[in-house]
């Protein structure tokens, strides 16, 4: 691409002008909307239109004469492909909770210029970081400046799609429940009002869902929660009469999306309102009043809805069966479309159509489609071939991916993580499947993952343990071997709602009081290993928190509860490609009871091809 008419190098054109008629010296750019979302409506996908860069997570920075995206390993290799040519360079990054675009900023900058960001997308707890870095070099900050809203002409409105009701008996607790619950746990704080803007709690808590946000069942709202009512700050027309009526039931009434910030700065003084810092923007909060006491938490609602109830598990176990029993429809298919492809007709010398990325992509998005209580993807599905597996977050395109073959006698690895949402629960799941002949390597590689993905789904811990502490657990088969993988291991899952789901996240990040492990979280384990431009590997099940019934030794008494893993996803793990002599018995054992357990569940659900697929790969290893 030729830097001089690239239309992303034009764009950072456009924002250095805005920079110099408004006598700023940066502008900072987060992928982030006014609820700190991580999946974003087109309306703030800022950084995506002016760099080019489509990474679920990473910053912008741009100066009068530099423009830079910071963005952690899993971007690394998709970075660089798309940035190249844009005027924008990568900046690598150790994880995606660093900040070292601040210090970049503090160093970039000369004292007594001036960085500006919009504070209604960038978090309270982010502002502070920044200011705190920015303030000791002498380098002003300014909230008040949308930069999108002066570049980008043809910006995305507000989404518009309804928002319905989610019903029992998937909703297993009431709306009216759900709220005395957090108006409860607001009263402890010693609070009189609680504001929430993290739309998926909002959707959890009033068991609504919606459409504004790509495979995500979530909408955009802000609420406001009193002693005596809920206002829900919605965008109009987005909740039909009849819906109304039922929220106003519970004491939920409906103002205006833009009212959010008059609501705040209308509180009495004798208010004292709760607030989560790193769920809250520095915008919104800016409009309580001065007399207002703030308190400051983690949400209610994030902490309650981590811990599904027996009931939300016993769905999400009836939703994980019907994906698997989607999966082994696919798999039976593809496998057989494979060695069609690889098979010439004598007569007529007609090969079967190439299986490519995208066509596993739009077969599996259809097997998923035919099973009961499916309402959509929960991400965009990630099929990738050899080297492009070597990217976490790879997306084919119509433009850009590979078609699934090898030449006879080579081999290579076909890495697919996908997932649905389903009344009942939220899915996700990886698994990588050899084509052709696979080598030593890739064996050697596959089966070291495997051992961290049976290590942790095997581990039993006291029940409090911060998820971070078992991070290690899983990275350790590969850190004997001077291996590692850098994304976090484990993120919590939704019910029906986002796949990625705090607070409790299996991670080398600093751990908190809030990520704590408690019964009923669901989080995935997904140990990795890439290698930049040969192939990806990547193990991911869902597991449940559950407590543990007996111990080896028959007692845990003094020490406390401890919780185990309840392996929830249901799909075999391919054995071709395990190095058997890496393989411990104690593991084997593992992965032949699990798939045992795949067999007894999903067998009643399918027939024919899909049976047989199923027999075949869950034989005893």
């Amino acid at each position: 691409m030729d830097t001089r008419t690239s239309p992303f190098r034009l764009r950072i054109e456009r924002v250095r002008d805005a920079l110099k008629r408004h006598g700023l010296a940066a502008v900072l750019v987060p992928s982030s909307d006014p609820h700190l979302s991580e999946y974003l409506p087109g309306r703030w996908q800022g950084r995506l239109w002016l760099s080019g860069f489509t990474g679920s997570m990473g910053t912008l920075v741009v100066t009068l004469d530099t423009a830079a995206v910071f963005a952690d390993s899993r971007y690394w290799v998709q970075a660089e492909a798309e940035l190249a040519g844009t005027g924008t360079e990568l900046v690598k990054i150790a994880t995606g909770n660093s900040t070292e675009h601040l210090d970049w900023l503090a160093k970039q900058v000369p004292s007594g210029q001036t960085v500006a960001v919009d504070g209604n997308v960038l978090g309270l707890a982010a502002a502070r970081a920044l200011a705190a870095a920015l303030t000791p070099a002498g380098v002003l900050l300014r909230t008040d400046f949308d930069v999108l809203a002066e570049v980008w002409p043809e910006r995305p409105g507000l989404p518009e799609a309804k928002v319905y009701e989610h019903l029992a008996p998937h909703a297993s607790v009431a709306r009216a429940d759900k709220l005395a619950m957090v108006r409860d746990a607001v009263a402890q704080h010693g609070a009189t009002h609680h504001l929430i803007s993290t739309v998926d709690d909002i959707a959890w808590l009033l068991n609504l869902r919606g459409a504004d946000v790509n495979f995500n069942p979530v909408f955009l709202a802000h609420a406001l929660i009193a002693a005596s009512g809920v206002t829900l700050f919605v965008g109009a027309g987005k909740i039909d009469a009849a819906l109304q009526a039922v929220l106003a039931r519970d004491g939920v009434r409906l103002a205006p999306y833009a009212d959010a910030a008059l609501a705040l700065a209308a509180l009495p003084a004798d208010a004292v309102l709760l607030i989560d810092p790193k769920r809250l923007t520095f915008g919104l909060r800016g409009n309580v009043g001065v007399n207002v006491r703030v308190v400051e938490a983690i949400n209610p609602s994030t902490l309650l809805k981590s811990r599904k109830t027996e009931a939300e598990a016993t769905h999400v176990r009836e939703a994980m069966a019907q994906d698997g029993a989607a999966m082994c429809e696919f798999y039976a298919w593809f496998e057989a479309a494979l060695a069609d492809t690889a098979r010439t007709d004598t007569i007529t010398e007609a090969i079967t159509e190439a299986i490519t990325e995208l066509s596993i992509d739009a077969h599996l998005g259809a097997a998923r489609a035919r099973r009961p209580g499916f309402k959509g993807l929960s991400f965009n599905t990630i099929a990738a071939f050899n080297a492009n597996g070597a990217m976490p977050h790879y997306h084919a395109t119509p433009e850009s991916h590979a078609t699934i073959a090898v030449q006879p006698g080579e081999g290579g690895l076909l890495l697919i993580d996908s997932g649905g949402q389903y009344l009942g629960g939220t899915t996700d799941i990886t698994r990588v499947w050899p084509i052709g002949t696979v080598t030593a390597e890739h064996r050697r590689d596959y089966t070291l993952v495997l051992k961290g993905t049976i290590a942790l789904s095997r581990t039993r811990f006291p029940r409090g343990t911060l998820a971070p502490m078992l991070d290690a657990i899983a990275r350790a088969p590969l850190w004997e071997h001077g291996l590692d993988y850098g994304h976090g291991t484990g993120h919590g899952v939704g019910y029906f709602l986002n796949v990625h789901e705090g607070p409790q996240s299996i991670s080398k990040t600093i751990p908190d009081a809030p990520m704590a492990m408690q019964p009923g979280m669901i989080t995935s384990i997904e140990p990795g290993l890439y290698r930049p431009g040969r192939w990806g590997i990547r193990i991911e099940n869902l597991v449940l928190n559950v407590a543990v019934e007996s111990l080896a030794n028959g007692s845990s008494a003094g020490f406390g509860e401890f919780l185990e893993f309840e392996t929830l996803t249901l799909c075999p793990i391919d054995t071709r490609c395990i190095e058997r002599a890496l393989l411990r018995q104690d593991e084997i054992d593992w992965l032949n009871a699990y798939h045992a357990t795949v067999r007894e569940r999903l067998g009643p659900l399918v027939s024919g091809a899909a049976l047989a697929w199923l027999m075949a790969r869950t034989k005893a290893f």
